[in-house]
């Protein structure tokens, strides 16, 4: 039985880390280097970089030796793969399998596909011929209404699709996606724990691992998610804000019953 594993997400925005709140609020946090390097020292198992940028704008506005030159986000990319011990997946503004190519090729091992995976399904089926089903992650972002309903949206949660997030799953499976990485617009930076409903009503809709994300604060949240289907379970905020993540959180799993990479 495959070990269920603790991922990262770090956020990119105009080259910069940032936190998240509510797929809307940003909070600048430092340099896409700085991380990387730390969690190659922690016990994490994968690392998700998510460039969330909406024009392209990437003035890092400082001259440090480190990162003088990053200038767009294949650069970054470049600087981190250099650093990464670990898997490591890139999405962000990804439209082709041109794209994908340009990223795998300096050193991502999967690339996340989001809202162009919406507009164009292709794009998935085209993905997984061309590296392998391995390589592509749906990444699913959903929106709860009112009346408790959960739609799919894209283009940083701005836009609706009428999809409801498990029909969009089976779909991306049914084309060849290999892993889904699912988060809710509202637990978002919220720090009360997964969206447990959204978790099993995915697992439940599809066979492929789906990796949890939104809304961790405590570590015991990570449980949480495992028993709700996820096979992986993943948080941005946490990782900034509390020491030795990585080490409390795998024990925190572990004295939940649950296997993981120790």
């Amino acid at each position: 039985m495959l070990k269920t594993r603790l991922i990262p997400v770090l956020l990119l925005q105009n080259g910069f880390l940032v936190r998240s709140e509510g797929f809307r609020i940003h909070q600048i946090l430092g340099l896409p280097l700085n991380e990387v390097e730390r969690f190659n020292e922690w016990n994490v198992d994968e690392l998700i970089y998510l460039d969330i940028t909406r024009d392209d704008n990437y003035d890092l506005r400082r001259d440090d030796h480190k990162v003088k030159g990053l200038g767009d986000p294949l650069e970054i990319l470049d600087a981190v793969a250099k650093t990464c011990f670990m898997p490591l997946t890139w999405g962000g503004r990804i439209r082709s399998v041109a794209d994908m190519h340009a990223r795998i090729s300096r050193g991502a091992d999967k690339v996340t596909l989001n809202s162009a995976a919406v507009i164009s399904p292709e794009l998935i089926s085209d993905g997984a011929t061309t590296f392998g089903s391995q390589a592509i992650v749906v990444s699913i972002d959903a929106c709860r209404h009112p009346d408790g309903k959960a739609e799919v949206v894209i283009d940083g949660g701005t836009t609706p699709t009428g999809l409801s997030p498990e029909t969009w799953a089976q779909e991306a499976e049914r084309r060849g996606a290999g892993e889904i990485l699912l988060q809710s617009v509202q637990c978002d930076g919220a720090a009360g724990g997964y969206d447990l409903e959204l978790i099993e009503a995915v697992t439940s809709a599809t066979t492929i691992p789906v990796i949890a994300c939104s809304g961790v604060g405590r570590y015991e949240h990570f449980a949480c998610g495992v028993r709700a289907g996820a096979s992986a379970v993943a948080a941005a905020n946490i990782w900034h804000f509390k020491e030795l993540s990585d080490r409390a959180g795998k024990r925190a799993l572990a004295k939940a019953g649950i296997d993981v990479r120790l």
